[in-house]
């Protein structure tokens, strides 16, 4: 008896022979046959111009959020930064992180 396997495989292979080789071409219509098209519009106005609102301006300002100076220093300035350690108190317990200040002395 022959496997489910090899007998699937030759029912396709005698599908496929017994496909005639020219049943896969396009078709066209007949020669009586008309093939109806959409006709041009004799007179089309051209299309309203899409009117667009300006981008706003936006200002854009220096931010000086926690830095210090809020002027120029100056060419030779040089900035001066101390570091400790501090204990902050946390719900989990009190911890060590470290803090830095810094300034701009002329340089």
């Amino acid at each position: 008896m022959i496997p489910i396997r090899t007998a699937a495989i030759l029912v396709g292979l005698a599908g496929a022979i017994s496909l005639p080789a020219t049943g896969a071409g396009a078709q066209s219509a007949p020669q009586g046959q008309l093939v109806a098209q959409a006709s041009q519009p004799e007179f089309t106005e051209p299309p309203a111009p899409v009117r667009r609102r300006p981008q706003p301006r936006l200002r854009v300002y220096p931010s000086y959020d926690g830095v210090i100076p809020r002027y120029n220093p100056g060419p030779n300035a040089v900035r001066e930064c101390n570091a400790t350690y501090v204990q902050e108190y946390r719900p989990s317990g009190t911890v060590i992180v470290p803090r830095m200040s810094c300034y701009w002395r002329p340089g």
